[in-house]
């Protein structure tokens, strides 16, 4: 490996600023988050009769799974193949999937979403009983399965959360914002600080001590002005793993969705997402003039990967000079019934889908990279594991396949699971956590985080953007001092205000690093100054934190693995 010639960010915090935990749970094991991922985890470890804390920032039936409109792709139908699943996973993932990942999602997939449908979801199904299967752009076969249409990600979140809540081995710690990793004399992750909001058991700054610790927060998508992620999604995962030692990569790739709706030219936070899966059943964009401008763009026209579609959206905008351009459904069949969420949200906003073409422009949605796994999902740091969004198996490499996401949740979270029934040691003493005041971003910082993101950082880049970007950023973080108060990016009182910017300050640098550091354009990093494919640049980009708050970036070739074991 060697290091990249990007200049490091100095001044990032290796903590948060936290009064010191004033009430403690135990489990064996601990799991952040209540999507998809978090939820299947603790359930496989309660099948192995393991003790778990779930702790969510939300309540535990509001987890990010349920805005997930497509479904999940697994081979059901005898006429596909698990290779033909690997192929299409590998040809968007642009040269950077890691081949025994993708072997592993494809060929167990099928037997876990069983699992799910065990566990209560209830997915779609033709008067025969018979599944329903779709296909998505990227595939090469219909192999999406679906509930209520378009509102897959809430059964999923409803069935899992139903299955957990009927658990009394898993407590429940809701609304609660996790902060940093404790751990023992060893240097293994022993547990978590937290600072619960109020309507629980527990309130104010506490710790949950456990012998493993299993991330499950999500994505990062409120780095940017406007995502299809909700808003508890602030890096949250990333970001501590990164203060607790651990290695993310690939953190560059962020997928934009092609297809969000399109509120206006201030709209920013959450927008609303519009599923490929409409264009899987027969839409088709358009620009201005009513031309159809992906014919003839690539073989598969609107059903392309992901990021050939934005980055389509994204050139004729820019041609056009306009802000969006429109998706036509209304050739498609049932469409208030198959796609009543879409419609909904369309309604809301002054447009009639049926009768009307729909603004869409590509917005922040799905980050292919994060903290690096080995495939029983265990990170660089011993005890720390990582599962969904906030994971970096090597399933996506550079641009995630459609409907790969919420399967790869399912599937690693059972290998998780297996891995916590054989390796747990014996809990031992923590190591008391650092209570030594950091800087802490304000809310004028995070104005300044996300807006940078989006100008410089965004579905297209350039080198001298990414050094305008990673320029700001850097000086946000020179400014968090612990003895100063008022300005941006200033010291501020402990709360979750504060620790989300802070965490969105984090991640932030370490994308536009990796993204300054790679002189290419492949999948969905998208660099005008350096538009080709690099045969030299077929490697992750691991990112680091050091102990002086300074990143590092280095190359890692594809096949090379993240996690070398304990």
């Amino acid at each position: 490996m060697t290091t990249s010639t990007v200049p490091r960010v100095i001044g990032l915090p290796v903590r948060l600023t936290a009064p010191a935990p004033g009430w403690e749970l135990a489990a064996d094991v601990c799991v952040v988050g209540s999507g998809i991922a978090g939820l299947c985890v603790a359930l496989h470890a309660r099948a192995a009769g393991l003790s778990v804390a779930v702790v969510t920032k939300v309540r535990v039936d509001d987890g990010s799974t349920r805005w997930a409109q497509g479904g999940i792709a697994a081979v059901l139908d005898p006429a596909d193949t698990p290779a033909a699943h690997a192929r299409d996973t590998e040809v968007a993932g642009v040269g950077l999937c890691e081949p025994d990942a993708v072997s592993v999602l494809v060929h167990e997939g099928p037997e876990r979403l069983r699992q799910l449908i065990g566990w209560g979801a209830a997915f779609d199904r033709d008067p025969a009983g018979t599944l329903l299967l779709t296909r998505e752009g990227g595939h090469s076969a219909d192999r999406i399965v679906h509930a209520g249409g378009d509102a897959t990600g809430s059964e999923v979140q409803r069935a899992l959360q139903d299955a957990v809540r009927a658990d009394p081995g898993v407590t429940l710690v809701e609304h609660a914002m996790v902060l940093d990793l404790l751990t023992d004399a060893a240097g293994r992750a022993a547990g978590v600080t937290l600072h619960v909001l109020g309507e629980g058991s527990a309130d104010g700054v506490g710790a949950v001590r456990a012998r493993a610790v299993v991330l499950a927060t999500g994505g990062m998508g409120q780095v940017y002005a406007a995502t299809t992620n909700p808003p508890v999604s602030t890096g949250d995962g990333v970001a501590l793993g990164l203060r607790a030692g651990a290695v993310a990569t690939d953190l560059e790739f962020v997928q934009f969705h092609p297809t969000s709706l399109y509120l206006g030219p201030g709209a920013r936070g959450q927008q609303p997402l519009v599923s490929e899966a409409l264009r899987g059943e027969g839409a088709v964009l358009r620009d201005g003039a009513g031309e159809r401008f992906m014919v003839g763009a690539h073989p598969l026209a609107e059903l392309a990967p992901r990021d050939v579609v934005a980055k389509a959206i994204t050139r004729v905008q820019l041609r056009d000079g306009v802000d969006h351009v429109e998706l036509d459904a209304r050739g498609v069949a049932d469409l208030a019934r198959r796609f009543p969420t879409i419609v909904a949200s369309c309604r809301a906003a002054g447009i009639d889908p049926v009768t009307e073409l729909i603004p869409v422009t590509p917005a922040a949605h799905y980050a292919s990279g994060g903290l690096v796994t080995d495939l029983a999902g265990r990170t660089t740091v011993p005890g720390l594991y990582a599962c969904g969004e906030v994971a970096c198996t090597g399933v996506h490499g550079a641009n995630r396949l459609a409907s790969n996401s919420l399967l790869e949740g399912l599937v690693f979270a059972a290998r998780i699971g297996a891995e916590l029934a054989e390796r747990l040691p014996p809990p031992s003493p923590l190591v008391p956590p650092d209570t030594a005041p950091s800087g802490l971003l304000d809310a004028e910082g995070r104005r300044a985080v996300t807006e940078t993101m989006s100008a410089h950082v965004g579905a297209l880049r350039s080198g001298t953007g990414l050094a305008e970007a990673t320029g700001r950023l850097a000086a946000l973080a020179a400014g968090l001092d612990a003895d100063r108060v008022g300005g941006a990016g200033a010291h501020v009182a402990p709360g979750v205000a504060g620790w989300e910017a802070t965490d969105l300050l984090t991640v932030a640098t370490a994308l536009a690093t990796a993204a300054a550091a790679r002189e290419e354009t492949r999948g969905c990093h998208w660099r005008e100054d350096h538009p080709d494919i690099e045969e030299d640049w077929q490697v992750h980009l691991d990112v680091r934190l050091g102990e002086d708050g300074a990143l590092q970036v280095t190359r890692r070739p594809v096949g090379t693995p993240g996690v070398r074991g304990w």
